[in-house]
């Protein structure tokens, strides 16, 4: 009777250690094999969907104002064309603004908005661009002092805008950042890349834009103007185009066939400059007047 009881205990305790040491297992796995977080859900962590909605609404009037919606949005497109996630981050500025974390992370921007929520906020990076402050290359462009001799112009156009109305500021912003640019012999030009994204850290505003054909409101409408007359420019200098592409409604203030369209980083107005000279490009946006001049550069 005592053997059997012991050989019970024995069994007993064996069964005990078994479990104790599996259980010793899960725990030593879970802790060497943490569960991964998805990219998904790192965009996520500095990612403010009543901010983008309002921010965006050519977002919200493409796809719609749901999270996932927007959110999916960031992730594919806002990120590339430096939308802010929040009104506090933006990736671009807060990969340009901190040295150590390009370093660090280099094109996996996902990781810039984990850093941002763990650790950027509480040691105060900047992580947004200012008007005038954080970044140059993409403050709110100013005017740039350019004179262009008479002379060596070689294709010119204006066209006239309602300077009262709130397109006249992306207008004026788009001119602005295009004027005074010198594009180097056999240099290509980007007329998207020059004008930075459409965002209002980048000082554009709300206006009406075409979308998927219908007249709609978008951060950025009438910039295409900008373009179009910059092209009509182009086209008076003998200067062709390498990607040019027409509106998907008619325009008014520029003759069919001469309007240049962009979108996102999708739709763009680019040339090479072909002639054996380096040339530059004057605009000009004042009082409803825009004016666009492509002239040799001494």
């Amino acid at each position: 009777m005592k053997r059997s009881i012991r050989k019970l205990l024995y069994r007993l305790a064996a069964v005990l250690t078994g479990i104790l040491v599996l259980g010793n297992t899960f725990a030593i796995e879970s802790l060497a094999a943490p569960k991964k977080t998805s990219a998904r859900a790192k965009y996520a962590m500095a990612f403010d969907a009543q901010y983008y909605a309002a921010t965006y609404p050519d977002v919200v009037a493409a796809y719609g104002n749901n999270y996932d919606s927007l959110l999916t949005h960031y992730i594919n497109n806002g990120v590339k064309e430096g939308r802010n996630a929040s009104a506090t981050f933006n990736a671009k500025a807060y990969r340009e603004n901190n040295e150590d974390l390009d370093q660090a992370y280099g094109d996996n921007w996902a990781e810039y908005h984990v850093h941002y929520a763990v650790f950027g906020v509480n040691e105060n990076r900047k992580s947004v661009y200012g008007r005038g402050t954080n970044n140059a290359k993409t403050a709110t462009a100013q005017p740039k002092a350019v004179t262009v001799k008479a002379g060596n112009i070689i294709g010119t156009y204006t066209t006239k805008y309602d300077a009262k109305v709130a397109r006249a500021t992306n207008v004026g912003v788009a001119a602005s950042r295009i004027n005074g640019v010198v594009v180097k012999r056999g240099e290509s030009f980007s007329f998207n890349q020059t004008i930075l994204p459409r965002t209002s850290a980048n000082g554009y505003v709300v206006a009406p834009i075409f979308l998927n054909k219908q007249h709609a409101s978008g951060i950025g409408g009438g910039v295409c103007q900008v373009s179009s007359t910059l092209y009509a420019a182009m086209l008076s200098a003998g200067l062709p185009a390498t990607e040019r592409h027409p509106h998907s409604l008619p325009v008014t203030y520029i003759p069919a066939g001469m309007d240049a369209t962009i979108a996102g980083n999708s739709l763009d107005l680019k040339f090479d400059n072909t002639f054996d000279f380096p040339i530059v490009i004057y605009a000009s946006a004042d009082n409803g007047v825009l004016t666009v001049s492509i002239a040799r550069y001494e």
